[in-house]
């Protein structure tokens, strides 16, 4: 992917949360609806939002219906995949191993989580 994405907050990444499970385009008051018990938002602070997260080329607005549209122009995965990857160079050297290795000794992660692991890398090599 080159050039890592812009870092989405967490407000942005519960919106685009809300845009990425939903099929179709949705409208600034679906997300607000949809957002709603988790963040007591107004909707200018949710078009704020919206318009920032077009600036970093997230999402896409279609005004020609007359009202306002949005829809990822990132999908979920690709998102993802590019955070993670920052994340892993930035904090772990590039490790996998380096971050398993510091959660494993500071108990983040127990054995169980170890098994399914195993068991997930296992299937990855069977394929």
């Amino acid at each position: 992917m080159g050039t890592f994405l812009k870092k989405l907050g967490e407000a942005e990444l519960e919106i685009m949360q809300v845009v990425w499970d939903s099929e179709n385009p949705v409208t600034s008051n679906y997300i607000l609806k949809e957002l709603q018990g988790r963040r007591r938002w107004q909707l200018s602070t949710l078009m704020t939002s919206l318009a920032r997260l077009a600036d970093k080329g997230f999402i896409n607005c279609d005004r020609s219906t007359g009202s306002n549209l949005y829809t990822s122009v990132i999908s979920e995965n690709e998102y993802k995949s590019g955070a993670s990857k920052h994340f892993l160079e930035k904090l772990y050297n590039n490790s996998i191993q380096n971050m398993i290795a510091t959660l494993y000794n500071n108990r983040e992660i127990k054995n169980s989580d170890i098994e399914e692991l195993r068991d997930f890398l296992d299937e990855l090599e069977d394929e």
